[in-house]
């Protein structure tokens, strides 16, 4: 019963307790009616029950239907996952509930790293090909992809300066969309609101696009040298894919216990 319903079970009561007393002085040979104690009682029992949630059950019992198809769905870490540890090129850090993954190595006397998030796995449906391109290549098995923006520092132990570079995963490829250069090595690696504040006032270099050609394959070819490459283009996707399912399992349980307790 809803506070509203029991509330105005109240003034119902009060109303029928005036009529009472006025009955009771007009006729002294009747008894007083007994009403009032019941519907004081109806309401401290519709309180109890509105305080404890009549839908937490109901809402409880779906999320462990959803975690109990997502669970049995999932089996185990992937092979592709293992594959790329086994490579033992890249170093993977994922910190559980958080939504950036950083994927790092050296590199002679570099130090490189590749951050990207799950946001944009959240914001995006795969990429699927038109219908009629679909009957036209129906013998060839192209896989559909996310997008990922990925941004890539590089940094040098016997040097200060760090190379930032905007890019987004695309079909197996790095599409970069600019390069920029900073002296102080904290202020273009850090992810700190004061080191994203003092980037916000520099130079970040011009338009990728816009550069010599022979200039923009050099910067591709000094990049997949390093790692960054078509392997790793279809990797930080699937990861991504991977790193958005494993979360909302975790989610998921997160929010039972919360209903439950």
């Amino acid at each position: 019963m809803s506070a509203l319903r029991a509330l105005r079970q109240v003034s119902l009561s009060s109303s029928r307790t005036l009529a009472a007393r006025s009955a009771c002085r007009a006729l002294p040979a009747l008894a007083p009616r007994a009403a009032p104690l019941v519907a004081t009682r109806g309401f401290a029992a519709s309180a109890r029950r509105a305080g404890e949630g009549e839908s937490d059950v109901t809402l409880a019992q779906k999320l462990a239907e959803e975690l109990k198809y997502e669970r049995e769905a999932a089996k185990g870490e992937p092979e592709f996952i293992k594959t790329f540890k086994e490579q033992g090129v890249w170093a993977l850090k994922d910190t559980p509930e958080h939504d950036e993954i950083a994927l790092e190595r050296k590199f002679g006397n570099e130090n490189i790293r590749v951050m990207f998030s799950t946001s944009d796995i959240q914001q995006q449906e795969p990429e699927l090909e038109e219908e009629e391109d679909v009957a036209e290549d129906e013998d060839e098995d192209v896989p559909t992809s996310y997008n990922v923006r990925c941004a890539i520092t590089v940094t040098k132990d016997n040097s200060p300066g760090v190379l930032s570079i905007d890019s987004v995963t695309a079909d197996g490829q790095f599409v970069i969309d600019g390069i920029s250069y900073y002296h102080d090595t904290k202020v273009g690696t850090e992810l700190t609101a004061d080191a994203d504040y003092k980037r916000r006032g520099l130079y970040i270099g011009p338009q990728f696009d816009t550069l010599d050609v022979a200039v923009q394959e050099e910067f591709e070819k000094f990049l997949s040298e390093r790692g960054v490459n078509e392997t790793l283009a279809f990797f930080i996707p699937e990861y991504a894919e991977y790193k958005e399912q494993k979360e909302y399992v975790n989610w998921l349980g997160n929010v039972k216990k919360f209903i439950e307790a």
